[in-house]
Formats: C-alpha cells, sequence, structure tokens
C-alpha cells in the first residue's frame, strides 16, 4: 500500500507541476482525497500557520510594490549597475540577492534582469554571465530570507526542537551568498567573449540589433516609495529581532506555565501592521495592490502549499511507522541522500516552500539532526534543473543577444552550472557552519 500511494503522490505532484499555477493546489487536493476515501488514511491538520504567514509577508510586499517602492530599488539597482559595468557578474547576483533577501520572494529579480542584460552588452560582457548567475542568487536568497515562505515554514517545522530565526540565518546566510559569489567567478569564465560569440554575430549581421532595455533614465523616486521602502525593511528587521530575542515577544500564564507568542503568530502581526502603516502612510490604491505581481504569485503559492503540503503531511503521518523503519539508518548514515531528495522533489515542485512543507517533516520525523537540516535546506533551489521557471525564462528573453540559451539538448543551459554550484556550494558550507555554530 506504501509503494501505491507513494505512486499516487508522485503523478499527483507530476500534473500539478505541469498545470502550473494553482495545478498543485488542486491536484495536492485530489491526492489528499484518494488517501484519505480510498485508502482510509487519516487527513492531517492543513498548514494554517504557514499559508496565513505567507499571506501576511506578500500582503506587505504587495503593498510596496503599488506604493512604488520596488521601482525605487530598480533604479537605486541600475545605478549600483551603471557604476560598475565591469564588474557586472559579480555586482548582478549581489543585487538581485539582496532584493530577494529583503522581499522575500524571487520575482523582485524580473524588473532589475533587462538592467542587467543591457549594462552587459554596452560593456561588452557576455550577457549570460551575470544573467545565468543574477537568476541563480535570487533563488537561493529565498533559502535565506527571514519572511520567505520557505523560511518561516521551516521555522515553523524546527520551532518544537529549539531553533530559532537566528539559527536558519546564521546558516543559510553565509553559506548562500559565499556560494552565490562562487558560482559567480565560473559563470565569469562561461563562454566565449561577446565580441566572438557567433549567435551574437549572425544577430548583428541580420540587423537583429539588440532592444534596449525599457528603462526611464528621468525617473525621479517619489517619497512615498522611499518611505514604503523604509517600512518594508523594517519590518524585516523587526521579524529577525524577536525571531532572535525571544523574551521580546509578549508571554501568558497558560495552567501555569509562561507560554511566549509563537514565531508565526509574530510574523503574521508584524507583517500586516507594516502593510497597513504603508498604506496609510503612502496611500496606495487598494486595486493595485491587488493586481500586482507579487500579490498574484504569492496567493498563488498559498493555494500551492495549502493542497500539496496537506496531501504530504497525510500521506508521512499515515505512513510513519513502515518509513522509518525501511530508511531511517540509510539517511542518518548519509544525510546527504536527503539532501539529494530535497533537490529533486523541488524540481517537481517549483517551490521551496511547498518541498518544506513536504519532504522536511520526513526528515525530522527519520530523526535527522536539526542542524544537518538547516544545512541541507538550500537543497530545495533546484528549480533552474528544467529551464521552464518564469525568471529563468524571463532572462532569455531579455538577453537578445542571445548568449542566454537552452541548448540543443535542453539541460545543457546557461543556467546549469552556476546552479548546481550554487547549490551544492551552499549545502557544503552550510553543513560546515552548523557543525561549528549549532
Amino acid at each position: 500500500m506504501f509503494l501505491v500511494q507513494l505512486v499516487i503522490i508522485l503523478v499527483c505532484i507530476f500534473i500539478g507541476a505541469r498545470m502550473g499555477g494553482l495545478g498543485l493546489g488542486v491536484m495536492g487536493g485530489i491526492g489528499l482525497a484518494i488517501l484519505t476515501f480510498v485508502f482510509g488514511v487519516q487527513p492531517a491538520s492543513p498548514p494554517i500557520d504557514v499559508m496565513l504567514i505567507i499571506a501576511a509577508v506578500v500582503t506587505a510586499a504587495s503593498v510596496l510594490q503599488a506604493s512604488g517602492g520596488m521601482d525605487y530599488l530598480v533604479h537605486l539597482a541600475e545605478k549600483a549597475l551603471r557604476r560598475n559595468p565591469k564588474r557586472i557578474t559579480f555586482i548582478a547576483p549581489i543585487i538581485t540577492y539582496l532584493f530577494t533577501l529583503c522581499a522575500g520572494t524571487g520575482h523582485v529579480a524580473y524588473s532589475v534582469l533587462p538592467v542587467i542584460a543591457e549594462v552587459a552588452r554596452e560593456t561588452g560582457v557576455r550577457p549570460e554571465r551575470p544573467m545565468s548567475i543574477a537568476v541563480i542568487a535570487s533563488q537561493q536568497a529565498i533559502t535565506a530570507s527571514p519572511i520567505a515562505a520557505a523560511t518561516v515554514a521551516l521555522l515553523a517545522l524546527l520551532s518544537d526542537q529549539g531553533i530559532t530565526l537566528a539559527n536558519i540565518m546564521m546558516i543559510c546566510i553565509p553559506s548562500t551568498f559565499i556560494a552565490c559569489m562562487i558560482a559567480a567567478f565560473v559563470a565569469s569564465k562561461m563562454g566565449k567573449e561577446l565580441s566572438e560569440d557567433p549567435e551574437y554575430l549572425k544577430r548583428l549581421e541580420e540587423g537583429l540589433a539588440p532592444i534596449k532595455a525599457d528603462t526611464n533614465s528621468n525617473y525621479v523616486p517619489t517619497t512615498a516609495s522611499k518611505i514604503a521602502v523604509v517600512l518594508f525593511l523594517l519590518g524585516a528587521v523587526l521579524v529577525v529581532l524577536f525571531g532572535s530575542v525571544e523574551t521580546l515577544r509578549p508571554a501568558w500564564t497558560v495552567d501555569g506555565e509562561l507560554t511566549r507568542m509563537s514565531m508565526p503568530i509574530t510574523i503574521e502581526i508584524v507583517m500586516l501592521v507594516i502593510a497597513a502603516v504603508i498604506m496609510i502612510v503612502c496611500r496606495p490604491k487598494a486595486d493595485d495592490v491587488v493586481k500586482g505581481s507579487v500579490f498574484q504569485s504569492g496567493m498563488t503559492a498559498v493555494i500551492a502549499i495549502f493542497g500539496i503540503a496537506w496531501m504530504g503531511d497525510t500521506f508521512f503521518n499515515g505512513n510513519s511507522e513502515f518509513i522509518e523503519g525501511s530508511i531511517s539508518d540509510l539517511v542518518t548514515a548519509a544525510p546527504w541522500l536527503f539532501a539529494l531528495a530535497l533537490f529533486a522533489l523541488s524540481i517537481l515542485l517549483y517551490s521551496q516552500a511547498a518541498t518544506v512543507r513536504t519532504l522536511m517533516p520526513l526528515g525530522i520525523a527519520l530523526g535527522i539532526n536539526p542542524a544537518m537540516l538547516i544545512a541541507m535546506f538550500p537543497a530545495v533551489n533546484g528549480y533552474f534543473f528544467i529551464p521552464n521557471y518564469p525568471t529563468v525564462v524571463a532572462a532569455i528573453n531579455f538577453d537578445r543577444t542571445g548568449t542566454t540559451h537552452v541548448g540543443k539538448y535542453v539541460l545543457n543551459h546557461s543556467f546549469m552550472i552556476p546552479g548546481l554550484v550554487a547549490t551544492i556550494g551552499a549545502v557544503a558550507i552550510g553543513m560546515g557552519l552548523s557543525s561549528i555554530l549549532l
């Protein structure tokens, strides 16, 4: 029965991933229905805390976008890139990493990718180099951001084992950032120089001149956009502060014991307050908030996690004895196998948060050291592997020189080498740091 249920779960995940968008959520519902009504597995509790955290963070980020804060951040990024064009292969990933670290979503990279492509071409740098690692850095930073859905999902799972947000950040920020810089060095050596690239030369001969990035040199940031950025960053700082210093959170006596407010509830309150303050002070239109790309992609993630994580929890809870008895010794002896499983599942799910909620409970049930689970956390960044994720596709389209590409064999694309170097490097560095710091 375990194998039959596993096949059903994988089929639902595969079909949901092919559907895209809400597909994962609704197919997770079908898998859950089969498990409960056909196999009689008791359903687990739905992942309410994670869904509410994501909703609160996405709301704040969407209000930031509607207030012009995202445009202001892009303006700052463009100035930094044009000030140091020759070092763009290293500066571009730093910018996309910081964008994602602060915003909690990799989708903020869309707006800066055309700027990276244009500055690289103007300087004679092969655009594939900064474009590829910039996309990878925007993905890696998800597992370092204190307000990313994947991070709060991991925190919710590990908080009962004494793990704090500070523990996750002290491992994942240095491991992912250093790994991205190593990958940037590798990317800086990829391919021929732009002036020697046959595809670019062919396009020049055919008169297919690269289209200039749609940037507004006359852009003047508004006071509201600056205030929105400051307030949003304040929210991120407060989340880190409350997560690092437990005594700052309110406490109540329940049944004779002192109980502090949990971090999931703390994050929800902080981000909703920040969203409210931005709306009061900066006065964005409510309709613009819900029509923005951040809101739509974020709420899609909520539904995806609702179905897929609920199905995954039900499956693992219903088969916990069999799973622990069969593979616990193997995974404990070779923890890197679990990291490989996280990477493989993330390729199917296209979501770090969904991967965490689906598979991390198994790692906990198998008794893997929480410090090791944190170190393996960046392994959920595997969705560059198949080049059809939106940021990957966008980067290919923005590079009008043709150097950022998908190869003849599909998997030999521009993002493969930087992605593998960054992911393997982040996990390896994280394991080293976890053994020292935790």
